[in-house]
């Protein structure tokens, strides 16, 4: 068939040499005449993921300010091998690039939905507890499938972090976003927020710095997802150096937070908690380093190369709803010319990219 594609090599996670044909943005397990090989020998992947990355949000912090400074970051994401984002938050409109051919498959949230006066000026709606139900609503008719609370934040009167809203109200928000079909992230540093957030049912933990072993064992219980974001938590040492003078307690919470990360990583993941891989990428952190953070996952949380492989790939794919490698699945891949699960350090040049059918190296 014409502008059919052949690939052949070791299939993650099968674990076994393949056979795989693109007809379009789908996959085959049937031989099609004809069609071009473009891989023939190595390891195969669904195409990367970054599960916690801002599209809408410029280096430094600021909205973007067009669709195509969005397209730009997302360039840089797609030519290091991810080929599916998950925005979780931006503070600039762009639906008209969920089914842009050139770009990453994208689930969006709307607008982060903040305690007022205590965020990120400019990037999130910034509502009070009363109004927080219909905010959320409101941007999760804005996504495509999620909605991004802002679960804690510094609070300037006590001088440290502390929950966004009360108990009753976070959990409202969340009913109310399942209600509108939307998923539920939530940034979270501090350690009563993020117990908030998991007893009342969010979906994902971005960050979640504050988690306790007992909370573990309840996010393993309800599959509540984390998102690590562990190259992020790796700047709270310039966060704390910027606040100390006038928050002390604040920094020494954020360095503690930092410090004691990777062992609550390892345990959310000896746990069975489902861990995906997340740069937040976009404001402080650039764009195209989401193999940076599998190597973090694997080198300071410890976990096992295939986990860190899967968090990135297909177990990630699936959890957003982007089929992998499968019959009728989505026709994204990269391939590698070694095994990543013996030197994960391969995922840093992927030597074949394919996004929807096309080769795009």
């Amino acid at each position: 068939m014409p502008g059919a594609l052949h690939v052949r090599g070791v299939v993650l996670p099968e674990d076994r040499t393949r056979d795989l044909w693109l007809v379009g943005d789908r996959v085959t397990l049937t031989p099609v005449p004809g069609a071009t090989t473009v891989v023939d020998g190595g390891f195969i992947l669904p195409g990367l993921v970054d599960a916690h990355c801002h599209i809408g949000i410029a280096r430094g912090g600021a909205p973007i300010g067009s669709l195509d400074e969005a397209r730009q970051l997302a360039y840089v994401d797609r030519d290091a091998g991810v080929l599916a984002i998950r925005d979780a938050g931006s503070p600039y409109p762009y639906p008209q690039l969920d089914d842009e051919p050139e770009l990453p498959r994208l689930a969006r949230a709307g607008r982060h939905v903040a305690p007022p006066r205590r965020y990120l000026r400019d990037i999130g709606v910034e509502v009070a507890a009363a109004e927080l139900a219909d905010a959320v609503t409101t941007q999760a008719a804005a996504g495509n499938g999620w909605v991004k609370l802002v679960g804690d934040w510094i609070e300037r009167s006590t001088g440290d972090l502390a929950p966004a809203w009360g108990a009753d109200a976070m959990a409202g928000a969340i009913a109310a976003a399942h209600r509108a079909g939307a998923r539920v992230a939530a940034h979270t540093f501090d350690e009563a927020a993020v117990e908030i957030l998991v007893r009342a049912g969010v979906d994902s933990v971005e960050h979640g710095t504050g988690l306790s072993l007992d909370l573990i064992d309840e996010m393993a219980r309800r599959r509540t997802a984390l998102i690590p974001t562990m190259i992020n938590i790796a700047t709270f040492g310039g966060i704390a150096d910027r606040a100390r003078e006038k928050f002390p307690r604040y920094a020494d919470h954020m360095l503690a937070l930092r410090d004691g990360f990777p062992d609550v990583v390892r345990a959310a993941y000896d746990a069975g908690v489902p861990i995906f891989v997340g740069t937040d990428a976009g404001g402080g952190i650039d764009h195209g380093r989401a193999a940076d953070e599998m190597l973090a996952l694997h080198t300071r949380a410890g976990m096992p190369a295939e986990a860190v492989l899967a968090a990135a790939s297909w177990a990630a794919r699936d959890w957003l709803g982007f089929p992998g490698l499968v019959e009728g699945g989505l026709a994204d891949l990269v391939a590698y010319p070694a095994d990543p699960r013996t030197d994960l350090r391969v995922v840093r040049a992927p030597h074949r990219i394919v996004l929807r059918g096309r080769v795009l190296r």
